[in-house]
């Protein structure tokens, strides 16, 4: 593999966004999320469906939300909190069922790993993490999932059994991360604003960042949910009211 790259992107709010042509990242129309996410977290598409983990913190329900897509029609919404676990993070599409961590709203805290059925939302099964895991990811061993800031990967089998426990080397904060062809797609903060991360599977290499801007609303575009699909970047950023941003990704050369 080549050396990681990193390309600065500055984003132009005409017409939701649009990304300089020499950037190699052009925006599609954002699509608005038409009900009340409260505090979005993570994301996961496909050609028809948006799902959307949310925190509702005044009222300490965790909820999960199914949107279409191109309308951002709200479609089935259900809640996912157990007791003091009422705070959804990055979330992650496998088979016909979708990976929920819900954890307590603090640091080093406990979460409950939610297995739930794609379209109906139901308990399908879960287990138990002493720590506050705020994204997952679904990869060939299990799980890969970061904790509270991203400072270590957990990786277990996908009945909970631990396998690793691994420091973070990118200093991103990642928020939501995607596991796409051999390679783990991470979004998240960093000192002076937002990143895309790529990094190689399992050695986490990085292979290349993309810095990414804000919206114009003054909110980093990585903030909070993180999707891939084919070459497509799907990224969530905002409370309500919720707009779904979509950017094509160039074309690396490795």
């Amino acid at each position: 593999m080549a050396e990681s790259m990193r390309l600065v992107l500055a984003l132009l709010p005409i017409c939701g966004f649009a990304a300089d042509p020499l950037d190699g990242l052009r925006a599609f129309p954002a699509v608005t999320l038409r009900a009340e996410t409260h505090h979005v977290q993570g994301i996961d598409v496909n050609r028809a469906a948006v799902w959307v983990s949310s925190a509702d913190v005044r009222n300490k329900l965790g909820l999960l939300f199914v949107f279409d897509r191109k309308t951002g029609v709200l479609r089935l919404s259900a809640e996912v909190q157990n007791g003091e676990r009422f705070h959804p993070g990055g979330i992650s599409l496998a088979g016909g069922s979708i990976w929920v961590p819900v954890a307590e709203y603090r640091r080093s805290s406990t979460t409950s790993m939610q297995k739930r059925h794609r379209r109906t939302l139901a308990l399908e099964s879960e287990f138990a993490v002493d720590d506050h895991i705020g994204a997952v990811a679904v990869v060939p061993e299990g799980l890969v999932g970061a904790n509270w800031d991203a400072r270590e990967f957990y990786v277990w089998t996908l009945a909970g059994n631990l396998q690793r426990r691994i420091p973070n080397p990118t200093g991103v904060a990642i928020q939501d991360m995607k596991y796409v062809d051999g390679t783990l797609i991470a979004g998240g903060l960093e000192s002076g604003g937002g990143a895309v991360v790529w990094l190689e599977w399992p050695s986490l290499k990085e292979l290349r960042r993309i810095r990414m801007g804000r919206t114009n609303r003054g909110i980093p575009l990585t903030q909070e949910g993180l999707a891939v699909r084919g070459h497509t970047l799907y990224l969530l950023p905002e409370d309500a009211p919720s707009r779904l941003f979509a950017f094509q990704l160039p074309r690396f050369r490795d």
